[in-house]
């Protein structure tokens, strides 16, 4: 059953300030109002604008690769026991993931808008190349900024985005991680926000970006529900997605918000354990906040003071969580746990082995949730996981860590 009766409306949010109930905002500085406000309006006309809209669709298709297939894992299913694993491939988009549905989207809303420079943040490196790749299929100026640890275990996309042109920045400031990155691109369009559209990767920071990110990605969810139900012919029992920021969760659960017999799980990276510094579990372990840009749950100490963050996926090494899942939280519509690199790992190493799908260690924690779950669910329940991206990525990092705990 799920975790609440109370109806949702999902199309009321976010409201016109961009709030998510206490969430959300913007929280930036006033050099930046205006050209927030300016986004705001284009994007909203953008939305309602078919020619837009149809033309999003179709670089969606011809150049991303979507629809992406809804995939029984039924080898992976027979291992556990339990409840049928459906696996949503979002790995089998052009660039790896799930990040360039958000970036097609925001590269048109920059073209429209007359910006000719386009500047993004990276952790994984996913967004970044997206970004990158989105700018050279329309011939915009990119630069990406990436903490120098996460350039440190992401050196193919590196190498990846340098090939389509970008230049890619690295950040030598604090953690060398997402936040950092995230600073650096904020500081740039501060200074060039005339000639400069900065494509915000995840469903956080000011408004108008979680509302936009979210809308960009609701196409995983629509095609989730339109093919479990040429599958199997019902909606699924659960749902489950990692989540740093929240984007791919939130487009993968958006159309099953109103759904209330569906259970919905984010899952965070509970890294070393959760011990202050050794994880980026914003809800085990994280209060009310603000950090670049809204309000929302985030990892800080008494002070207010940013904690340290630990993931062994550069993707969820974040020290908050999009808003609109925070409101989800509170509401009991969407619940949250947490897996520990080592579970992130096996689940990276059991899928593999058993489909011959490589994960990206982002995703590999929705798996690790999977293994614990499905065994607990009936063998005629159906559980879904957004397979958010490929593990491609992530080979030398995960080889050097599987060697040091088989070690």
């Amino acid at each position: 059953m799920s975790l609440t009766t109370e109806a949702i409306d999902r199309f009321s949010l976010p409201d016109t300030r961009g709030h998510f109930g206490p969430y959300g905002g913007m929280y930036v500085p006033e050099t930046l109002m205006g050209p927030l406000y300016d986004l705001t309006e284009s994007y909203l006309d953008a939305r309602s604008d078919l020619g837009f809209q149809n033309e999003l669709a179709h670089q969606l298709k011809e150049f991303a690769g979507r629809p992406t297939e809804l995939y029984y894992a039924e080898r992976l299913t027979k291992h556990l026991g339990g409840a049928k694993i459906y696996l949503k491939r979002e790995d089998m988009l052009h660039t790896g993931a799930h990040k360039i549905n958000n970036v097609l989207g925001q590269v048109l809303l920059a073209k429209r808008m007359g910006k000719q420079r386009v500047i993004a943040e990276t952790g994984a490196g996913q967004h970044g190349i997206a970004t990158a790749a989105a700018c050279a299929r329309f011939g915009l100026e990119c630069v990406i900024y990436m903490g120098a640890e996460d350039m440190r275990r992401q050196a193919l996309n590196v190498y990846r985005m340098r090939l389509c042109g970008a230049e890619v920045c690295g950040v030598e400031a604090g953690q060398k991680t997402l936040k950092e990155a995230i600073n650096e691109a904020m500081r740039d369009w501060v200074t060039n926000v005339r000639s400069t559209y900065y494509i915000l990767g995840s469903a956080l920071g000011s408004h108008p970006y979680p509302m936009m990110v979210r809308d960009f990605h609701q196409v995983i969810g629509r095609e989730v529900r339109q093919q479990i139900l040429k599958k199997e012919g019902r909606l699924p029992d659960e749902m489950a997605a990692c989540v740093g920021g929240g984007s791919n969760a939130i487009g993968f659960f958006f159309e099953f918000l109103e759904d209330l017999d569906i259970n919905l799980v984010g899952v965070e990276a509970g890294g070393r354990g959760l011990i202050r510094g050794d994880h980026a579990a914003r809800f085990e372990g994280g209060k009310l906040g603000v950090l670049q840009g809204c309000k929302t749950w985030i990892l800080q100490d008494p002070e207010g003071q940013i904690e340290l963050t630990h993931s062994v996926s550069a993707g969820l090494d974040y020290a908050a969580v999009g808003p609109e899942h925070a409101f989800y939280k509170d509401r009991g519509r969407i619940r949250f746990g947490h897996a520990t690199d080592e579970e992130a790992l096996k689940g990276f190493e059991v899928l593999s082995r058993h489909e011959g799908i490589i994960p990206a260690l982002e995703s590999a924690h929705a798996i690790a949730y999977a293994l614990q779950r499905a065994p607990e669910m009936g063998s005629q329940e159906i559980l879904c996981v957004n397979l958010s991206g490929r593990g491609d990525k992530d080979m030398q990092e995960a080889g050097r860590l599987l060697g040091e705990l088989n070690t």
